[in-house]
């Protein structure tokens, strides 16, 4: 099969598993795993923050995040496709204790105008305003990527009105390698930023949570109460690291066939728009002979496995297990179609 589901659908390449074999480990929980420690300190030096955590997943350092910065009865300012919302089971009220206030941005990306809307007044009747939640790139939006002085903008706001703000980077390489970033500068406007290994990067498990020295050790303690303190788990670190060495400039190769595939999808006469492709998501949207269900349904006959996101989206995700070959196999199976 053909797997255009999601980036996290990879296996480790032969480098990275040798590198996985090879690492040293200890205790983490004991703070003795060399490799983790190694991966927390890369990755904060690489977004210029002082400290990193290192996770099961982009779900828990992002709860992890919005639990350490808030307390029960303040509010959470997000868009209303963030992954924070849509995909992490109810957690900002499960963990945090806290509501949203829920921002209509475009394709995932808000305004600085549109922050300082939702800030709340003070007024006993509301919640505390009291986190920003940013997602780049986004997922739901196709991977739409945020600009730095968009960025700058919703930091002045949220610096005026002592709101802290998070980012959500699940993937943020792809927006590093499309708009031709420098990591550190993110460090320079969040507080707080969660990176995934296992998307675009290609490790099979793990996220990274960064931020200053007091805020990680404070999210190191919540970690454990999530139960997510994990003991010799430096063979997944040690992918992580291999992934940041290995496989960040690779990401270009994922968005130009991205490109590459939305050109043929236009061509469909059952293909009514697709979101314009700025990294390594393409959603389009279905509509005449195909439902989006029935369009996945008639890829999967053929070999090939991709998303019904809406009852008219599909998504397709590309990602380093996505060849050059299998790119041209899907788009001849979809031109017959």
């Amino acid at each position: 099969m053909i797997d255009f589901r999601s980036d996290t659908v990879t296996k480790p390449t032969p480098g990275m598993l040798a590198f996985m074999q090879s690492a040293p480990i200890g205790d983490d929980v004991f703070g003795e795993d060399p490799s983790i420690n190694s991966l927390e300190r890369i990755t904060a030096a690489k977004f210029g923050m002082e400290a990193g955590l290192f996770c099961p997943s982009g779900t828990m350092t992002n709860q992890l995040a919005i639990k350490t910065h808030t307390q029960a009865g303040d509010e959470v300012i997000c868009d209303e496709l963030s992954h924070i919302y849509q995909y992490e089971g109810g957690g900002i009220a499960f963990n945090a204790g806290c509501s949203v206030k829920l921002l209509h941005g475009d394709r995932g990306r808000v305004t600085a105008e549109q922050v300082l809307a939702g800030i709340n007044a003070e007024d006993v009747h509301k919640p505390i305003s009291r986190l920003v939640s940013l997602e780049n790139t986004s997922n739901r939006g196709g991977g739409a990527c945020y600009h730095f002085d968009d960025f700058k903008a919703i930091k002045k706001v949220t610096d005026t009105h002592n709101l802290a703000l998070h980012l959500d980077g699940a993937r943020i390489f792809n927006a590093i390698v499309r708009n031709n970033e420098a990591a550190i500068e993110y460090g320079n406007i969040f507080d707080s930023i969660s990176i995934c290994l296992s998307k675009g990067l290609g490790a099979p498990v793990g996220s990274v949570l960064l931020g200053s020295v007091p805020f990680i050790k404070k999210a190191r303690r919540w970690r454990k109460v999530f139960g997510g303190g994990m003991r010799q788990a430096g063979f997944l670190a040690a992918a992580g690291i291999y992934a940041m060495d290995h496989h960040i400039d690779r990401l270009a190769e994922d968005h130009k066939h991205a490109h590459i595939l939305s050109e043929a999808l236009a061509q469909k006469e059952f293909v009514t728009s697709i979101l314009d492709v700025e990294t390594n998501i393409v959603i389009a949207t279905i509509n005449g002979k195909y439902t989006a269900a029935s369009f996945v349904a008639a890829l999967k006959e053929k070999g090939i496995l991709a998303i019904a996101m809406t009852p008219t989206q599909v998504r397709f995700v590309f990602h380093l297990d996505i060849s050059e070959s299998d790119l041209a196999q899907t788009i001849d199976i979809i031109k017959a179609l």
